[in-house]
């Protein structure tokens, strides 16, 4: 059940569609999220981030890791016949075949991928344009007279 209400926001901003997107995705998703394969999320620099997900069992063959539209894609499946004519007594590697989605922000892009130990890091970096970082404007004084272009001062 949503107990927030966004359509005020909506009224007052312009251009924040994929947030709104965002934010309604996270109200409404259900309860019962998939919690296979386990994996973390962290944070390992200013503008640098690290996915490891516990994928013990699967080579790297076996793994793909996809990135479309703002949205990185982790699957993995078994080959069917790898298990045929072995007799598990018990069985508790999970191998079954999974896909999890992790939705980017804009500017994070996947810098690369590494598969050891039974786990799988996925490296992420902030890259933020030129045009979007701050910057610092000169204020000019207004008493100062203004410089014409190709002409020095000197010479008027």
């Amino acid at each position: 059940m949503r107990n927030f209400d966004p359509t005020p926001l909506f009224r007052a901003t312009v251009g924040f569609d994929r947030m709104a997107d965002l934010l309604d995705r996270v109200l409404t998703t259900e309860v019962n999220q998939p919690t296979y394969p386990p994996y973390n999320i962290e944070k390992t620099d200013e503008n640098a981030y690290r996915i490891s997900i516990a994928v013990a069992g699967f080579s790297a063959e076996e793994l793909h890791v996809e990135v479309k539209e703002n949205a990185l894609f982790v699957s993995a499946r078994k080959a069917e016949d790898e298990d045929a004519g072995r007799t598990f007594l018990h069985r508790g590697i999970a191998t079954r075949a999974f896909e999890r989605r992790f939705h980017l922000a804009d500017h994070v892009r996947v810098t690369g991928a590494t598969h050891a130990d039974g786990m799988l890091h996925i490296e992420l970096a902030r890259e933020v344009p030129e045009a979007l970082k701050p910057r610092r404007i000169e204020i000019a004084r207004a008493d100062a007279p203004k410089a014409v272009e190709g002409v020095s001062r000197d010479a008027a």
